[in-house]
């Protein structure tokens, strides 16, 4: 398989809506790993790599040495935490800026796997965050669209810098 470029934003793929799919080729995946263990991240979604389909990928504890690689595709929330924190986010696609994130403490999600079965878990902590983070990928949102006016032009005035 291969490692991919990431799109950079702006690139206008970032803000379209993935659509769904049947399943995704095995290649298709595989190359979402490989493109972002090789880029030091914990997730990445498909229209990261040019690809609007409903698939991401993520592996939170990699770095720690313990490998816990997750498949998502075609996620729909169930159910969103009441409790929310803030918490400094980075993105592949806009590298080197990280922010300032408010997200629900928890998620439930379904999804289906590679073999085909539908599953639902709630997911909290960093896998919680990580897995909200590339799911708002498929809904076309980037880490910028989470901030004020006035923040947002700040930042991205620095990431034009």
């Amino acid at each position: 398989m291969s490692v991919r470029p990431i799109l950079l934003w702006p690139d206008p793929r970032l803000a379209e809506v993935c659509a769904p799919v049947g399943a995704p080729p095995a290649e298709l995946i595989q190359d979402l790993f490989d493109t972002m263990y090789a880029a030091n991240g914990r997730g990445l979604a498909a229209p990261q790599i040019g690809v609007l389909s409903r698939v991401f990928v993520v592996d939170v504890s990699w770095k720690e040495g313990t490998h816990d690689p997750r498949v998502f595709i075609n996620p729909t929330v169930r159910q969103r935490g009441e409790d929310i924190g803030t918490m400094e986010e980075q993105c592949l696609s806009i590298p080197d800026l990280p922010m300032a994130v408010t997200r629900p403490d928890a998620i439930t999600l379904a999804w289906d796997t590679v073999e085909g079965t539908r599953e639902e878990a709630t997911f909290t902590g960093i896998l919680g965050r990580c897995i909200q983070h590339e799911f708002d990928h498929l809904e076309g949102r980037v880490i910028f669209d989470h901030q004020s006016p006035e923040t947002r032009a700040d930042l991205e005035a620095t990431y034009a810098g």
